[in-house]
């Protein structure tokens, strides 16, 4: 029979940290100087995309199932993932000689599933079943009602939030004292429940900020209705975080947390006290996937780190907030687990949330040398034309094409608009979000 769920608290934690630490060395944390001077704050990556599996995961992986009881054990174990917790699940039943079967998205990155199968070995079988998390979820729960296995949740969990809870522990002790400001990624919320419970508890003044990306909001949707909601959509770009139902313990520790839960980043985030107990701001804000997908070029271009896109989402965040200059600020970073062959697509987004790359739709008319024309008559010195495709494939050089325009600088775009309205050639721009771009790009 299994033991009652253990509650969240700052002492559970405590214990989850003695309990990993045989198998889950320290990561570091790094204080960023390019970050510092963009802030004016002491800006510090917490590096969990250094670990055994790359990501933060496998913290709270590991403290579950080494709790499992023989005959626990000896039924196996099931898990449903993006992909980041689905390493942790496959190590920790590698290395603690456990069967495992996991259940991930068929969006998830063939970098991901690979490194599932060298960390899980022969005591892991994976599955992959539909095109987000929720779907996975479905069919794990489906296969541990049929095999009674048991199930280890990506963050629905006490004992999975308290094993990432550990990292709060971690860098108090590296820092030798309580940040100011702590920026966490938030998927499903297990993190920011672990983490942020630690805080409450160990250094109530510190401020936390949850960062989600745009596209898949599900914690603010969630304090804003009192409790989980699930989305009708959402955006799976950003695998690692893309989950539409936050789980009922993150809900219930995060809701607890105080202060004023605000989603939108515009105004100041205070670093000083802020609540009536005393205790540190709590505030969500999204970041849109563009924004994302530049903050991980930078890091890499800059510092050489590899983060994945929800990994990155600390880092994006520091450029939508005000700090209060000369404050400590640790961002998680969550996880390096990213496929280099969606290094295209991340800096297509980054490029248009930048307003570097437009698209057009460009009529010609039926005569000879349009194409030329359109060449001189509308792109600047600076301007360069990254995609041609004429829609009807039929017409060329008579019909209409798609057109994609990066500029030298954003501030270009008046300037291009204008030479176009100034030819004779038909355009339309095709604004991001809308219909027409997202099935044309």
């Amino acid at each position: 029979m299994s033991n009652p769920l253990p509650e969240l608290t700052a002492d559970e934690i405590d214990a989850a940290a003695k309990r990993i630490s045989d198998i889950i060395e320290p990561t570091p944390l790094q204080r960023i100087a390019r970050l510092s001077a963009l802030t004016g704050a002491e800006v510090y990556l917490k590096r969990e995309d250094l670990t055994a599996v790359r990501s933060y995961k496998l913290r709270g992986a590991y403290n579950l199932i080494v709790q499992l009881t023989t005959a626990e054990r000896a039924a196996g174990v099931v898990t449903a993932s993006a992909g980041n917790h689905a390493q942790g699940v496959a190590f920790a039943c590698k290395a603690m000689g456990i069967k495992g079967r996991i259940y991930v998205p068929t969006t998830t990155p063939k970098q991901k599933r690979d490194r599932i199968r060298v960390h899980g070995g022969e005591f892991v079988e994976l599955i992959a079943t539909g095109d987000t998390y929720d779907a996975a979820a479905t069919a794990a729960a489906a296969d541990v009602a049929r095999t009674g296995a048991t199930m280890v949740p990506p963050f629905d969990d006490p004992r999975t939030a308290a094993g990432q809870g550990t990292i709060a522990a971690e860098f108090l002790e590296q820092l030798g004292r309580g940040p100011d400001l702590v920026i966490v990624p938030v998927g499903g919320g297990g993190c920011l429940a672990g983490v942020g419970t630690y805080l409450r508890e160990r250094s109530p003044r510190t401020a936390i900020l949850g960062v989600e990306p745009s596209g898949a909001a599900s914690m603010t949707a969630a304090l804003v209705a009192g409790g989980p909601v699930t989305l009708p959509e959402i955006d799976p770009f950003v695998d690692g975080a893309a989950v539409r139902r936050i789980g009922a313990v993150p809900f219930q520790a995060v809701s607890r947390f105080g202060g004023h839960v605000r989603s939108h980043a515009s105004l100041p985030l205070l670093t000083s006290t802020e609540t009536d107990s005393g205790a540190g701001s709590f505030r969500m804000m999204q970041v849109d996937e563009g924004a994302i997908c530049t903050a991980m070029l930078e890091v890499y271009q800059n510092e050489g780190i590899v983060a994945e896109p929800a990994g990155a989402l600390s880092v994006a965040a520091l450029r939508e907030i005000a700090i209060e200059p000369g404050s400590t600020v640790v961002c998680l970073l969550s996880g390096g687990n990213n496929d280099v062959s969606r290094y295209g697509e991340v800096i297509e987004r980054s490029l248009v949330h930048q307003g570097l790359k437009h698209y057009f739709l460009v009529d010609f008319p039926q005569e000879p040398g349009a194409l030329r024309r359109f060449l001189d008559e509308a792109l600047g010195p600076d301007d360069d034309i990254t995609l041609f495709e004429y829609v009807k494939r039929n017409n060329r050089e008579t019909g209409a094409a798609l057109v994609g325009i990066e500029l030298g600088t954003p501030d270009g775009l008046d300037a291009l608009l204008s030479r176009i309205k100034a030819s004779r050639i038909q355009c339309e721009r095709l604004d991001p979000g809308s219909p027409a771009y997202r099935y044309l790009t």
